[in-house]
């Protein structure tokens, strides 16, 4: 389980890349490396890893196909920034909201909006996920819990503050970029919920 509080950004060290496979290696600041252990897992751009070796604070995960294919990571080349999360221990504070580190999707940024003290950032709101981003709703954005500051048809935006932009790759992301995204689960039971009631209704 994580909390959608990123916990700092990591450089990508090593990529090696096969058919529908990729171990990444990353450097992950030294005093995020305590306790860690081979099979812990790390959420990294909101995604769920497990860690398969360490060596310090290098880190390797093995990613398959299904991985690749739905999140950014098989976008990513050797220097680039991510994001990531350390596991939640029982006892540990909710910041944000509970995430599972399973990505639905990507989506596109498609505007930004800077000016001194805010950052607003406008993402595409695809049909299929458009049901469960809803203002005010909580939503993942790689691995960053945020909440849908407004919502219109086809996109929607997050207001992000300086601390934020200093301690993600929000900082330095740019239009056209793709973002993992994690449909808050409460928001999708609900959803689901209330659909499936309807449409019982209207067979009766």
């Amino acid at each position: 389980m994580f909390t959608g509080i990123v916990q700092g950004k990591a450089q990508v060290i090593d990529l090696q890349r096969k058919d529908d496979f990729m171990r990444l290696t990353l450097s992950l600041p030294i005093e995020h490396c305590e306790r860690l252990q081979t099979g812990a897992s790390i959420a990294v751009n909101g995604t769920c890893l497990t860690v398969t070796s360490f060596e310090g604070a290098k880190i390797s995960f093995d990613l398959i196909a299904a991985t690749l294919d739905t999140t950014n990571l098989g976008r990513l080349a050797l220097g680039d920034e991510v994001n990531f999360e350390r596991a939640a221990r029982v006892g540990d504070e909710i910041g944000g909201h509970t995430m599972s580190g399973h990505v639905f999707a990507t989506l596109e940024v498609l505007s930004i909006e800077q000016s001194e003290d805010n950052c607003v950032i406008w993402f595409e709101r695809p049909t299929k996920l458009a049901p469960y981003l809803l203002a005010k709703g909580f939503v993942g954005l790689n691995g960053c819990s945020l909440t849908l500051a407004r919502v219109e048809t086809d996109r929607f935006c997050v207001y992000l503050i300086p601390e934020t932009l200093r301690m993600t790759t929000f900082g330095s992301v740019t239009e056209g970029a793709r973002v993992n995204v994690e449909i808050d689960p409460q928001t999708q039971a609900i959803v689901d919920t209330v659909e499936r009631y309807l449409a019982e209704r209207e067979k009766a």
